[in-house]
């Protein structure tokens, strides 16, 4: 057996009663980039919904609960923008520690009971886990941008280093990836969504700091139902732009 190399492509040569067999195998390196895609579209899709937009549609959606506690819509959405901006911006917690409710308003009472000053918007707890959570969204930019930074520099390298064809190859396979683990979350979400959002919360936070009573603003702005619909809009998006790759690119790496 020997080996010839063309561009970045090895073949492995094997002699029958010489003959020689080429066998093709993917590099290393086109498998990095199968594996990034993955990363830069689901981050890319959360990214898209830390948004006023998506907030907007997310209130909007046929079946999305009233608060029972008396906030409109109009007043969600004033207070949850501020959240999303606080979550992206890089100012400490008081941010959100000085935020109070409207004159005239408090804290329902289960809530009150824990608070020093129940005009105040958020208790202790819920600060300390937007701080949490705002950690967790500036860490997932950072591997987003470094993911998006990698692909292109892959196909930078692709380029002029001979693995073009590999290249595609490798974000068609990573399209598929995406769609395929997607969709699977997707049935997960619909199925048991309690089950993936209790694993999720415990993968990133530490247990007991992100619970929190029915009354407190967090639980009134962004009720279960708003984080199943996020998980979903975070599929269909991440998963359909993967299937999206996957097909254009499917003629090209055949036709290469």
């Amino acid at each position: 057996m020997g080996h010839q190399q063309h561009g970045a492509e090895l073949h492995p040569v094997w002699r029958y009663g010489g003959v020689e067999v080429k066998r093709s195998y993917t590099p290393w390196y086109a498998w990095i980039i199968t594996l990034l895609l993955p990363v830069a579209l689901v981050l890319t899709a959360v990214r898209l919904l830390i948004t006023p937009l998506y907030l907007q549609i997310a209130y909007n959606m046929p079946g999305f609960p009233p608060d029972p506690y008396g906030f409109t819509k109009t007043e969600r959405l004033y207070w949850a923008n501020i959240a999303a901006q606080y979550l992206l911006n890089d100012a400490d917690i008081s941010f959100l520690a000085e935020l109070r409710f409207p004159a005239g308003q408090t804290a329902p009472e289960v809530s009150c009971r824990l608070m020093d000053d129940c005009t105040r918007l958020y208790n202790p707890r819920e600060l300390k886990h937007l701080q949490d959570v705002k950690a967790v969204v500036q860490r997932a930019l950072q591997v987003w941008l470094g993911s998006l930074a990698l692909l292109a520099a892959g196909g930078i390298w692709a380029y002029f280093g001979g693995w073009r064809r590999e290249y595609l190859r490798a974000l068609r396979r990573g399209g598929w990836l995406t769609l395929g683990l997607l969709g699977g979350i997707t049935l997960f979400v619909l199925l048991a969504f309690g089950v993936i959002f209790v694993a999720f919360h415990n993968v990133f936070f530490a247990p007991g700091t992100w619970t929190f009573f029915y009354s407190d603003t967090l639980i009134r702005l962004f009720p279960e139902r708003f984080w199943r619909d996020t998980f979903l809009a975070v599929a269909l998006l991440a998963g359909g732009t993967g299937a999206l790759i996957a097909l254009l690119l499917r003629e090209r790496t055949t036709r290469d």
